[in-house]
């Protein structure tokens, strides 16, 4: 799961990129009476399923163009691989320029689509940071709901993006997430927010909060501060308030989202303001989401900062 903000070489003209994989297990009823499912030995046979969204800001423009495509895992049509590591539906992928199984060195990151695309290197400014209890990321109080959970929280990108005719150099920040669990929300759950934000002095900030189909937020939700150096600070229930400041209503769904917002962390000297790069960021495939470029600004510890980040929005 791969988010960032890039600006052109050298002029300065500014986007966002949203580039992520889904890895969804099929599972194929039985016959009556059986536990497997009967045997199938066409190539085109799968337990699972692959989805990819590619997602370009154009801030200048004020365009956000956005595609979704499905594939099987056979026939190379889509896959992942460990060492070197590799994942990709069609011509759409990430992948290490060297061998490697748990470090991250440097990433290729390619798609592109109907004449909107990017080829972007990645590599990685701080180490990556496990979310939760050592990476078990709890979503909720119920068994099963829950993530194995890591980011690369900031990696320096660069390469091209493509929007019809034209191609920009560019260079900028990214964030990787990657997760993989059984289950996403509880039966009071009704969806999540979500942010990853890059400071300019070097801090990071993640936040998942679940939301209850009540309007309370869950106690699984989670926040983290990760230092220039890499280290974690988690940001304990209490310590962190997130008030909406503006919402936004889709002209294509009518959902509401809440795209501008005040984040407050007294203890750790915290104040920010996260607005959006542009309001209609709305994704809009089989999945309906807000997932868009945001930028920040506010105070951290007595100075003045200023950053820029993503911000997912669901179930609204």
């Amino acid at each position: 799961y791969f988010t960032g903000n890039l600006r052109q070489l050298p002029e300065g003209r500014r986007f966002g990129f949203q580039v992520t994989f889904f890895r969804q297990r099929l599972a194929p009823l039985a016959e009556s009476g059986s536990e497997e499912p009967p045997p199938r030995t066409s190539a085109w046979a799968t337990d699972e399923i692959y989805m990819a969204h590619l997602a370009i800001t154009d801030i200048e423009e004020e365009s956000f163009h956005s595609f979704e495509r499905f594939a099987r895992p056979v026939v190379q049509l889509a896959g992942a691989e460990a060492d070197p590591f590799r994942v990709w539906l069609e011509d759409w992928s990430a992948r290490a320029t060297r061998p490697t199984r748990f470090a991250l060195p440097e990433l290729r990151l390619q798609a592109a689509q109907e004449g909107v695309g990017l080829d972007l290197t990645l590599r990685p400014g701080k180490p990556h940071v496990l979310h939760g209890d050592h990476g078990l990321s709890h979503k909720s109080a119920s068994p099963g709901n829950a993530s194995y959970y890591y980011s690369f929280t900031r990696l320096a990108a660069s390469g091209e993006i493509h929007i019809g005719a034209r191609s920009y150099e560019v260079a900028g920040r990214a964030w990787m997430d990657r997760e993989w669990s059984t289950s996403a929300l509880a039966e009071n759950q009704v969806g999540w927010d979500w942010f990853s934000l890059q400071l300019d002095d070097g801090f990071d900030l993640m936040i998942y909060r679940m939301r209850r189909a009540d309007g309370t937020i869950d106690p699984a939700s989670d926040a983290v501060l990760i230092d220039p150096d890499g280290g974690r600070i988690p940001l304990a229930q209490g310590e962190l308030s997130c008030e909406v400041l503006d919402r936004w209503t889709s002209p294509a769904s009518g959902a509401r989202y809440p795209v501008s917002w005040r984040l407050r962390a007294p203890a750790h000297g915290l104040e920010l303001h996260v607005r959006p790069m542009l309001e209609d960021q709305e994704m809009r495939h089989s999945l309906r989401y807000w997932e868009g470029a945001v930028a920040v600004d506010g105070s951290h510890r007595g100075h003045k900062v200023s950053g820029d980040g993503y911000l997912e929005l669901t179930g609204y």
